[in-house]
Parts: C-alpha cells; structure tokens; sequence
C-alpha cells in the first residue's frame, strides 16, 4: 500500500470494492459531464467490466481509513496487439474529495506504475466541456490528441470527446 496524499493510501482493487466503486462511478452521472452513461449503473452491471482489470490493466482503489475514496483503472486502449503499449486511463473520486489534489496525486501515482505493466503511452477520454478533468489532465502534461465533435447526446444536447494523450517514455 502507498500514500497517495497526507492519509489516503492507494491498492489494488478487490471485488469487495466493487460497491464502492459503483457508488463513486454513479455520483457522477447526473453532472452529465463524465460519463456517458445516463442512468445509474448496478455492481451486476460492473462485474465484466472489474473482472477485465488484472496484472496488465489494473484498478486500484484510494482509502482514507477503510473508506474508498477514489479508483483509478487502465483499460486496453484496442485489442489488436500494436497498440498493447497504449492504455486508457480513468480518475473517479468520491464527491467530497473532489478538487483537492487527489486526482492529480492519483495520476501520477499511474503513471509511475505504467513501465512495470509494459505501458508507454496513456490516453484519456474526456468529454469536451469537463473542465475540472480537462484541466487536471493539461496539468499532467496531456495533450489534445483528437477530438471527436458531437459524438455524445446528454439530455438533448450534443457533447464532443476529446482524446488526451501522453507518452510516459521516449523510447
């Protein structure tokens, strides 16, 4: 276990997390600005999705106490073999830890783990009018890799994705 921030430590997840997980994945739906899924998820729902997470794609959870406060995840990018050096990276935190530092702590806490896991390059997929993620991921040193205009409709109105990406080495 490592120390994210003053008092909240990092792990690898284990499906007693999964509720947690869930619970923190569900508070974002209503903002419309994280995921695109529109109604809450079930941990029936999430269970493919957890049980793909092993050595090469992980998910670890963030604790304060025995609380999960957080859950960072690497999700193969494609399936086709060249591009098993890039992943996709995911930051979700608890509402009340939000905008404290967690996320960007978090982020780096990944990064440092990519080289182990053969990783080189991480991507993010990132709804174009999220700020706080937008931000958080150009502080990182991501760069705007792609942007795909109008692929997402919340509640109506057409939203872009954006594609931020970073090379972890020079290699």
């Amino acid at each position: 276990m490592a120390e994210l921030v003053p008092g909240i430590s990092v792990r690898r997840a284990t499906r007693d997390d999964l509720e947690a997980i869930v619970d923190i994945y569900n508070s974002t739906i209503a903002s419309r600005m994280v995921t695109a899924d529109l109604e809450p998820v079930s941990v029936a729902d999430r269970e493919p999705w957890f049980a793909a997470h092993g050595e090469r794609h992980p998910l670890w959870v963030a604790e304060a106490g025995s609380r999960v406060v957080g859950w960072a995840s690497l999700s193969a990018f494609h399936s086709r073999a060249a591009y098993d050096a890039t992943a996709e990276v995911s930051v979700y935190l608890a509402p009340d830890t939000r905008g404290r530092g967690l996320g960007a702590a978090f982020l780096r806490f990944v990064e440092v783990a990519c080289p182990a896991l053969g990783v080189r390059n991480l991507v993010a997929l990132v709804f174009g009018h999220n700020a706080p993620s937008v931000a958080l991921f150009s502080r990182a040193g991501y760069a705007r890799w792609g942007e795909l205009p109008q692929v997402a409709e919340l509640d109506c109105v057409r939203r872009d994705l954006l594609m931020l990406g970073k090379h972890l080495t020079q290699d």
